[in-house]
């Protein structure tokens, strides 16, 4: 039968959305008692206690639960670190550094099985009578500092405050009465040891803003950040670096960091945690290890000295200055005694083994070639691997080789300067594609590090949650359960009562940008004739009506998180597309002398006007708290680099405009199909000369060996996909017989030659083997084998890759004969990891289009599976 995931762990995770945090929890019955915690009840608070001797991050973050509670109360509880005493109290400590907690284990109050000695774990459960004086106590413990800091914040989750308080302005809900389970309660250790963002390509947006906020890219804005990636339970930060030196520019921001109970890292190509800006203004002479190795050893030297005992994972390793490829001269004998000499100088200045700091290699575009022609680092470093910079993983580790000490982990992207275009603007990351990706890298075991490039954060705040939240218990979260999770992070913003229909359009406008980023729109991206455009502008439209009519029904409080969350990129993103929509309408009709293409140029310039005003509209949220922060150029694009400004598309006036608009050219049908009706046992019927077919509208799946057919609901430009699991199973060396695929009935009209295009996300060869491959027939015929990525290398200036990335597909097809009537086309499981979104049988006569044909009627699709 079809494979999918445990149905009620996803739906757990849906019911739970109001009373749990988004990631999974795990609950035991309590001991001794199972009434419930009063926090807050009849006008009164719990008083909060922490032990002095407890890590000065953990009382900080013990003093954002008080505020926490009187946001959502409007009654500050006490909060103090004297003697508890009263009937019922909140005790938070970290085991080995709470006499509080520690005294609660001794007595045998507290049970931290499961806790102690683990990493970055709590557990929160009721004891009566804790100690003299105290009647009942809501004990969070944790194994660390980060521990007891999660507990902490995952209690304030639960009471209604969202992470995104501050960074998106979500109220909460006023309540009077707090009552906690007391249930045992723990979320356990997570996945991914580190689990951080990378804030990059700051400029002009995140740098403008922070400039007149708070000065610069300071320490009073990574505050903010801090509590942010604590709160989303994240641990790891790579800093702002266009300009920015963290540990240069303000000294307190490594303090604070450190405080706060971040690991804080430098980016990929900034070794020794020594940022490029500090090259800029300490370096001497040329950023070459071969012709000026004494003064860069000095350099880095100082860099481990500034660490001090700050909690950091060292990058190591060399690029080229600037995020450039290292020289023509490079080699991998030179590579080798560059991080060799650097492991000296960490061990010298830190006084313990290199081993004992945790340090990453990042394998970043030509880094990678180094490490497949044989370099090597020692076995303790973590092998940071990466994507394409478009969120497509690279490379992968090999199922069963042998463990490293170091571990592997994943550089990740939401944003990205550089080509085929920059696109750095708003959010174009379907969760349902990071989801398959990341669980790619969960399965093959790259579990050590997880980080992604954010951009400016603030228009990334949805992504930026599931990837934490799948980094931390990945098993939470399934397949099926991406529109589940979105339903909740909804919910937990703006509470339950439009949380399907916020979800619903936070997935789609998400799934229409990733169609074709903004950045690389142009009047000629989608088909004019065949009504594609105007589909593609219709179903933004839609989208922007429902968004519009929700925001009519948010309460004045919550009006602008929803601006900020939800409406501003669909307004932004529908207002976009019509633009070049229309600039392509205005040229047609200038072509074709047509009345009306003066007006159509009318109204180009208006929406390029209207552009502007949307962007002064999100700055003028909050009494203009975010300011600046949609600064990034979006229109007018003419090669990788962004604008200096934005740009209005050119248009076309003739000299005599008629009276008489001619009509726009009718809508084809939606992109993103239905699923098709039509007579059973005919399938798919070819019409106009063709038959598309949405991947997931299978007829029958064939699993074996261990490997099922999994369905990818809503990953891709058009409707779902379809793999199989496990993603790790090896090759499929001869398809055929009964081996793994999928069948799909259909009917053709005459005998002849036929087409097939399969349309695949534009996965990588993450094996770094013969390429990904797939294998297609149709009835008894011999499979044909087709790979994926002939010819195709992720490096800018490839053709194939470049086209790829900015069509967000993959199309390869193959040749077949076959006769008129109904046949079975089957589609072959060679290689793991090939993810299916569309299949296309034609005779050559297709009309150009960006998406394809819409799926034709007839078929019977996805009716079961064997």
């Amino acid at each position: 039968m079809k494979s999918t995931h445990q149905f009620p762990q996803w739906l757990l995770l849906l019911l739970l959305l109001l009373s749990s945090p988004l990631v999974q929890a795990q609950t035991q019955p309590a001991t001794k008692t199972t009434a419930s915690f009063p926090l807050a009840a009849s006008g009164r608070t719990a008083p909060i206690y922490a032990s002095a001797a407890d890590w000065p991050g953990v009382l900080r973050a013990a003093k954002d639960l008080q505020a926490d509670v009187r946001r959502v109360t409007k009654a500050e509880p006490v909060f103090s670190t004297e003697k508890p005493l009263g009937t019922a109290v909140v005790l938070i400590g970290t085991l080995g550094k709470s006499p509080l907690i520690d005294g609660l284990v001794k007595a045998g109050k507290l049970n931290v099985a499961g806790v102690a000695g683990r990493w970055e774990t709590f557990v929160r459960q009721v004891v009566e009578q804790p100690m003299p004086g105290v009647a009942r106590a809501l004990v969070i413990a944790g194994s660390d500092k980060r521990g007891t800091i999660y507990g902490i914040y995952d209690l304030s989750q639960q009471i209604g405050v969202s992470p995104w308080y501050w960074w998106a302005d979500v109220p909460v809900q006023p309540q009077t009465k707090l009552l906690i389970p007391a249930a045992r309660h723990t979320l356990g250790e997570p996945a991914v040891k580190y689990r951080g963002i990378f804030l990059n390509d700051e400029a002009p947006a995140l740098s403008g803003w922070a400039k007149e906020k708070f000065g610069g890219i300071n320490s009073k804005m990574y505050a903010h950040v801090f509590e942010l990636i604590l709160r989303l339970k994240g641990n790891y930060l790579w800093p702002a670096m266009w300009g920015n030196a963290f540990n240069d520019n303000d000294k307190l921001s490594p303090v604070l960091a450190d405080e706060y109970g971040i690991v804080m890292g430098t980016s990929h190509h900034e070794p020794m945690l020594r940022a490029q800006q500090e090259w800029k203004r300490y370096g001497h002479g040329p950023w070459n290890y071969q012709t000026n190795d004494t003064t860069l050893r000095r350099f880095w030297r100082q860099g481990i000295r500034n660490m001090g005992r700050h909690e950091s994972i060292v990058t190591v390793g060399m690029r080229g200055d600037g995020d450039e490829p290292m020289s023509e001269g490079s080699n991998i004998a030179l590579l080798e005694k560059i991080v060799a000499d650097q492991r000296k100088i960490l061990a010298e200045e830190t006084h313990k083994p290199a081993e004992k700091t945790p340090q990453l290699w990042a394998l970043y575009k030509e880094v990678q070639d180094y490490y497949d022609k044989g370099m090597r680092v020692p076995d303790d470093v973590t092998l940071l691997l990466c994507d394409d910079n478009w969120g497509n993983i690279r490379k992968l580790p090999k199922v069963g080789e042998k463990p490293r000490a170091g571990g592997y982990g994943i550089y990740y992207h939401f944003d990205y300067v550089g080509g085929p275009r920059n696109y750095k603007w708003l959010n174009t990351n379907p969760l349902p594609r990071i989801w398959e990706q990341m669980h790619l890298a969960h399965a093959y075991g790259a579990n050590q590090i997880w980080i992604v490039n954010v951009g400016d954060l603030k228009p990334m705040e949805l992504p930026i949650s599931f990837f934490l939240d799948y980094a931390w218990k990945p098993e939470a979260i399934p397949a099926t359960g991406v529109a589940a999770y979105t339903q909740s992070w909804a919910a937990q913003q703006f509470g339950p009562a439009h949380a399907a229909d916020i979800a619903d359009i936070l997935a789609k406008y998400a799934k229409y940008n990733a169609r074709r980023k903004p950045e690389l729109l142009s009047p000629d991206t989608y088909s004019l004739p065949t009504g594609e455009w105007a589909t593609i502008v219709a179903d933004y439209n839609q989208l922007l009506t429902r968004a519009e009519a929700i925001n009519q029904q948010m309460p004045a409080a919550s009006r602008d998180a929803y601006y900020e969350l939800v409406l501003h990129p669909v307004q932004a993103c529908a207002n976009l597309n019509e633009l070049y929509y229309t600039v392509a309408r205005n040229r047609e009709a200038a072509k074709n002398n047509q009345a009306n293409t003066n007006e159509l140029a009318e109204k180009a310039r208006a929406l390029y006007a209207k552009d502007a005003e949307i962007t002064r509209r999100y700055h003028a949220l909050a009494g203009g708290k975010w300011n600046h922060m949609m600064d990034q150029t979006h229109i007018g694009y003419t090669y990788w680099q962004q604008p200096e400004a934005n740009k209005m598309p050119e248009v076309q006036t003739l000299a005599a405009p008629g009276t008489s608009p001619a009509a726009a050219p009718a809508a084809a049908a939606t992109s993103a199909a239905a699923k098709p009706a039509g007579p059973e046992g005919v399938g798919f019927q070819e019409s106009n000369g063709y038959v598309s077919i949405e991947a997931e509208h299978y007829t029958k799946a064939v699993s074996a060996s261990g490997i099922s057919w999994q369905v990818l609901p809503d990953l891709g430009r058009t409707l779902g996909a379809v793999t199989t699991f496990p993603v790790t199973a090896a090759a499929q060396a001869a398809p055929g017989g009964a081996s793994p695929h999928l069948e799909y009935r259909v009917t053709l009209a005459q005998a002849g030659p036929v087409t097939v295009r399969a349309y695949l996300a534009p996965t990588l060869d993450f094996t770094n083997t013969t390429g990904l491959r797939y294998a297609v027939s149709f009835d008894d015929e011999a499979p044909q084998i087709i790979n994926l990525h002939t010819g195709l290398k992720p490096d800018n200036g490839n053709k194939p890759w470049e086209q790829a990335v900015a069509d967000n597909i993959i199309i390869k097809a193959s040749q077949h004969t076959v006769g008129a009537g109904p046949h079975v086309l089957k589609f072959w499981r060679v290689d793991p990891g090939v993810v299916l979104e569309k299949l296309v049988m034609d005779r050559g006569a297709l009309p150009a289009s960006y998406l394809g044909p819409p799926e034709t009627a007839g078929g019977r699709g996805n009716a079961g599976a064997q």
